[in-house]
């Protein structure tokens, strides 16, 4: 495939699971990208040769061309210009216009039963099903996002024949499907041709005939004095069989399907082809009798808390006898199952026998609590579904997610894989029932092992499964709460695996919440072969709370070598859950359902250790019936993801917006209750809008009541530092830091010691602290040099001759100074030469001798905005004789004096956490959340120290945000143009922020509040992540974790200058962070697994530690390196100096761990050029080593923006 589009790990995490596509079994007519009337379809006029220009909202890309519109033609194909006669192309290809075959002859719809369907599309089912195709056809190359398609369907078609008597039933027909998929720099041809959809293979023209033809021309390319005829791709050839042969053979993996990439900018070179040609071997369908349905030993009921069910076999053809499973349970609140590996206790909601009265608040949120004889139960409000105690909007998308655990043996290995809390994600489309699951950090020796067991996400998509007329899915009726187990028996060999699963309802963030357990033996599949699961059938048995289902299935293993081998398995399985008893319509279940299941695709992504499943699942009635053309029961519907389909007569129906959503149905945008409705989480509470709803949360110092609704004020803690009620030493020589609540500690000052409650200044003159020709003098918590007499200098450095100041050096180079001897004070005319006063320092008023302008500078010679003036008049400057900030001895190499409220912050999915530091160790107790972000995956943090904001990156929207860390609301800073943000940085001296794109390949920079974008570095990038600001020195530095070749480069802070600093003996240099106390850079590589260090200018390498797990990201503080680690979901403090770990601290919530930075309660100390009056910059002003750059955004249009380049 030409295009290279840069690859997205699983933190996109939504965004690879939908990246399934569907098996390779041949396309029918139901599996076709949705087209007719209810899609959204416009219809040709019917006829022979007719033509319609369709004008395009995004531009296809054909060869090296982008073309605005297209011209749908009867003859089935697409031109880019109009095309000429028909006479002049049928059997005289190719033609000279430029045309996209799927399948060209002379053909008609003037009989009205064949019809030509067209429609752009960019829906987000569309686009993901395009994506799917042309990802699965291209499986080496890096995955692709189309964003608009064009969809044309001919349906029916016949050819075109002089006119007869008769309804043309006898005719035969074809039908086929072009969608041409686009993105931003390629577009994509699919096309799919119908099982039974090709019955004809020439048409007529003449007194002869001619092969239909299939493939892609360009048309006459015009020359400097004649045209030519452009390159023509042909699918097909003159031999009738090729074009048989198009439902039956394929590029991308799925029978009837061809993909092929049809043009590229800036550059195209040839038409590509997907390069998935091979299939597996397709079994017929086998029935399974009842005596071949279980191995002999396994040939027995099972019991459940005394109670015998018996499998049915699962008899393909004819009506099933089905025996409904008669259950009582004898203990309402505990439901056990009785199984060989034990019993599971399901200790989940259980009604009790009171009233509404004490008991409503047990309802899920939408949903009503009604009183019975007997009890009470709990019912769903209308637009949403489930058991009353879980309630959810018809139509909503649901996410879940889980952790995985247990051992799994595969083949006859004598030690298992362990699964350790492995990250179980699935995603549901509700209202098409396809449902997609992915583990990760699968093992390569288990994870081909694995595909086989789409049972693992079978019971989400029954939960979720798009239901018949009539029949419900599992969450309808035993809503979000159940314990289920499987047992799964591998045949011949009786490998057996359990499965046990326990859905713990909804949580914050309204998913639901699985934990799942492993244990058992699989039989071995080797790396790199795939598996095929056919589609299958499963009766479910509803009983009062227990459901049960068993089946037989076969799937094909594709042996790398090329062979295959059909294999099967046995399944059977438990479901328990609490049902409400008290009404007896609530128990109106029917006894059996069948749960059909489709496009069952698995695979194992070696490369990000994932395992993903993906299936369509539908409930109905077991013995089939009348198959249903509504597209709401079919799921082609083409309503948006958040809606609900509703069915009218036929084949009518209407698409409506789920609980929480608004718009047309076909496109629903979310509602926001919290900026609709301020007030409507009540006083003293926060909302936080989610997805289709929102969630109160009381702010500091409140709690909810025992409505959990109201807001009740707490005993607040006292702030002792901030009454003046604490035992600290006077605030000359100590510290009063709170550390939560009332607690506080005390800290000397720098320059004095004790237990902070009494400080003693400390007498810094020891020998060496000042030069050998200079004199110490102590002072309460500092101390002073000063250069013995006939010396010049600062105390720490003295020479006999006097060094030049700053302006001193800058008025002597302009008048032509020299350390070899003066040329005399001759500056050129018309030149400012600055003043200086008797210690070398600028005078506060400067003028120009040239023009009589003066105005005032600052103690660097900088100008203060405001007070030029003119010839004759002179401003009022402020003499530079105030106090000068105290001299401060070099810290000890092991002790670094640490700023009072310093703490750690760090990201996890849906939200900000930080921990409090206390000298060097982690206040884990005392971990708060600082923001919740649901339904965002934060990468990267920043702290600006100057107005307490943290940034963040986020690859869900993407966006760039910022928020107080004192209470506020997310503000966007950085939204468009955006593709993959990770890495972030802030110059709090510039008031800038840098920040990494790992799509686009480059590095930005834009003012704190988004203005002044621009691109510094957009060249020799592959996977850009960590980068880290240095803006006392004006440099940055960045990591590149591309995998041929991992490197650590750094610039200047306007981007020149860029170099190399380590290339060598690195893997996956992910995180990195800079100490500007030690000048060390260092980098946490998940490759090597080291943390190691160096300074910059030095090149010192030097290992820290070894055997990181995998670290993502590092901050550094003091002595100490702080680091994020994806396998232990942790923050792990390392000693630099010793290289030992000292501290680990796991959040409550156990997911991946991704950036990390340091808080601190005061700026560090340090200034650049840049950071007063924006160093005479007109808009950005970057720092370098000896100065700065100031540069224009990209988008500059003013004039005014002035540019110079670094060092001035």
């Amino acid at each position: 495939m030409g295009l290279q589009v840069p690859e997205q790990g699983w933190l996109v995490s939504v965004t690879l699971l939908l990246g399934l596509v569907t098996s390779v079994r041949c396309v029918t007519r139901g599996e076709l990208f949705p087209f007719g009337q209810s899609a959204g379809d416009q219809r040709l006029e019917p006829g022979s040769d007719r033509t319609h220009q369709l004008q395009l909202d995004t531009p296809v890309l054909f060869h090296d061309t982008a073309f605005d519109s297209l011209f749908i033609n009867t003859n089935g194909f697409v031109a880019t210009t109009l095309p000429s006669s028909e006479s002049t192309y049928l059997g005289s290809m190719p033609p000279e216009f430029g045309m996209i075959a799927a399948l060209q002859g002379d053909l008609d719809t003037s009989d009205g039963v064949g019809k030509v369907f067209f429609r752009q599309d960019a829906s987000p089912a569309v686009l993901r099903q395009a994506a799917d195709y042309i990802n699965r056809a291209f499986p080496d190359d890096k995955e692709v996002d189309p964003n608009h398609t064009v969809v044309i369907t001919w349906v029916d078609v016949a050819t075109h024949e002089p006119p007869s008597r008769g309804d043309g039933i006898g005719k035969k027909r074809n039908t086929f499907q072009l969608v041409i998929a686009s993105l931003e720099t390629a577009s994509y041809a699919i096309v799919l041709y119908v099982r039974d959809g090709i019955q004809f293979s020439s048409t007529p023209v003449g007194s002869s005939s001619a092969t239909m033809q299939a493939g892609f021309s360009k048309g006459l390319v015009q020359g400097f004095f004649y045209s030519s005829q452009g390159s023509y791709y042909r699918i097909t050839t003159d031999d009738e069989a090729s074009v048989r042969a198009l439902a039956e053979e394929t590029n991308s993996g799925v029978r009837g399907v061809y993909v092929y990439e049809i043009g590229t900018s800036p550059f195209f070179s040839n038409v590509a082809p997907g390069e998935v040609m091979d299939l597996p071997t397709e079994s017929p369908h086998q029935t399974v009798t009842e005596g071949s349905q279980e191995p002999v030993d396994e040939d027995r009921p099972v019991y459940y808390g005394g109670q015998q069910v018996e499998y049915p076999p699962y008899e393909p053809d004819g009506q099933i006898l089905v025996h409904p499973v008669q259950y009582q349970p004898q203990q309402p609140e505990v439901v056990q199952i009785q199984m060989e590996d034990g019993d599971i206790n399901a200790n989940v909601f259980s009604y009790s026998y009171g009233t509404c009265a004490s008991n409503a608040k047990k309802c899920s949120t939408f949903a009503d609590c009604r009183d019975y004889s007997s009890g009470y139960c709990c019912h769903c409000r209308p637009g949403f579904y489930g058991d009353g105690i879980h309630c959810v909007a018809e139509g909503k998308p649901q996410r879940m997610n889980g952790k995985v655990h247990g051992k799994v043996f595969v083949g006859n290995s004598l030690t298992p894989t362990e699964f350790n809390s492995n990250d179980l994600h699935s995603y549901v489309v509700v209202n098409d029932g396809r449902s997609y699951v992915a583990i990760s950090d699968i093992p390569d020796s288990l994870g081909p092992s694995l595909q086989p067991l789409s049972a693992v996400g079978g019971v989400i998509g029954w939960a979720f499964a798009l239901e018949q007329p009539g029949f419900k899915n599992g969450f309808s009726i035993i809503g979000g709460e159940f314990t289920r187990q499987a047992e799964v028996t591998f045949l011949p060999g009786n490998e057996k695996l359990i499965i046990k699963q326990e859905f713990k309802g909804i949580d914050e963030h309204d998913h639901l919440v699985v934990s799942t357990t492993l244990d058992g033996r699989l039989p071995e599949i080797p790396r790199g072969a795939t598996v095929q699961i056919d589609r299958y059938s499963e009766i479910y048995q509803y009983s009062n709370n227990l459901v049960s289902s068993s089946s037989t299935r076969n799937y094909v293993v594709s042996m790398p070598d090329g062979t295959t081998e059909t294999r099967t398995y046995q399944w059977r399985q438990t479901i328990t859950f609490q049902s409400c008893q008290h009404d007896e319509a609530s128990r109106d279940v029917k006894p059996t359902q069948m749960l059909s299941v489709d496009q069952v695709f698995v695979m194992y992504d070696p490369n990000n250790q994932l395992i993903r499943y993906a299936m369509s699942n539908k409930i109905g009635d077991v013995n089939g019936g009348q198959q249903e053309e509504n597209p709401c029961f079919t799921g082609r519907h083409g309503c948006d993801t958040n809606a609900v389909c509703r069915h009218a007569q036929g084949v009518e129906f209407t698409c409506e917006c789920a609980a929480g959503f608004t718009g047309d149905g076909r496109t629903c945008y979310d509602i926001d209750e919290c900026r609709d409705t301020p007030q409507i989480c009540g006083f003293n509470a926060i909302c936080n809008n989610q997805p289709g709803t929102f969630r109160c949360e009381c702010v500091d110092g409140y709690q909810f009541a025992s409505d959990g609704q109201t807001c009740i004020e707490v005993n607040r803690p006292v702030d002792h530092c901030q009454a003046g009620t604490h035992t600290c030493d006077i605030p000359e020589r100590a510290q009063c830091s709170s550390t939560g609540g009332s607690a506080y500690i005390c800290s000397c000052l720098p320059g004095f010691e004790g237990d902070g409650r009494a400080c003693r200044d400390i007498d810094e003159c020891q020998p060496g602290r000042c030069h050998q020709a200079a004199v110490c003098y102590n002072t309460q918590g500092s101390f002073t040099c000063q250069c013995r007499p006939g010396y010049y200098g600062d105390g720490f450095r003295c020479s006999a001759e006097r060094e030049k100041t700053h302006c001193q050096s800058h008025r002597d180079s302009l008048l032509g100074v020299t350390e070899f001897g003066p040329r005399g004070p001759r500056p050129p005319v018309g030149q400012f030469v600055p003043a200086c006063d008797e210690n070398g320092a600028y005078e506060p008023l400067q003028c120009h001798g040239s023009t009589g302008q003066c105005w005032c500078v600052d103690r660097s010679g900088q100008q203060i905005p405001g007070t030029l003036s003119g010839p004759g008049s002179r401003p009022m400057c402020i003499d530079h004789d105030g106090p000068r900030p105290s001299v401060r001895p070099t810290p000890r190499p092991d002790v670094q004096p640490l700023p009072p409220g310093t703490h750690l912050m760090f990201t996890q999915s849906g939200k900000i956490e930080y921990v409090p530091l206390e000298g060097y160790d982690m206040k884990t107790s005392d971990a708060k959340a600082v923001l919740h972000l649901p339904e965002k995956v934060i990468i990267g943090v920043a702290y600006d120290c100057v107005e307490k904001m943290v940034y963040w990156t986020d690859i869900t929207s993407p966006a760039i945000s910022k928020a107080s860390v004192q209470g506020g609301v997310p503000i966007p800073v950085i939204s468009s143009d955006l593709h993959s943000p990770e890495g972030i940085a802030i110059d709090h001296l510039g008031r800038a922020v840098f920040w990494t794109d790992s799509m686009r390949d480059r590095i930005e920079v834009a003012s704190l509040d988004g203005s002044q974008r621009r691109v510094i570095v957009n060249s020799g990038l592959v996977n850009p992540r960590a980068i880290i600001a240095d803006p006392p020195n004006g440099n940055l530095y960045w990591a590149d974790w591309n995998r041929e070749a991992p490197k650590i480069e750094t610039s200047y802070m306007d981007g020149s200058n860029r170099r190399v600093l380590v290339k060598d003996d690195l893997g996956l240099p992910n995180g990195l962070t800079y100490d500007p106390h030690s000048s060390l850079l260092c980098w946490a590589d998940a490759g090597t697994h080291k943390l190691e260090c160096m300074n910059p200018s030095q090149g010192d390498r030097r290992k820290v530690m070894e055997g990181m797990e995998y670290p993502f990201a590092i901050t550094a503080y003091g002595k100490n390196i702080y680091y994020t680690d994806w396998r232990r979901d942790a923050v792990i403090a390392v000693d630099r100096v010793t290289g030992r770990e000292t501290a680990e601290f796991q959040p409550q919530k156990r997911t991946k761990v991704y950036g990390i930075t340091t808080t601190f309660a005061q700026c560090p100390s340090g200034q650049n050029y840049c950071s007063v009056n924006n160093g005479g910059c007109t808009h950005l002003c970057l720092a370098t080593p000896s100065g700065r750059s100031c540069l224009c955004p990209d988008n500059a249009v003013s004039v005014s923006c002035v540019e110079r380049p670094g060092g001035y």
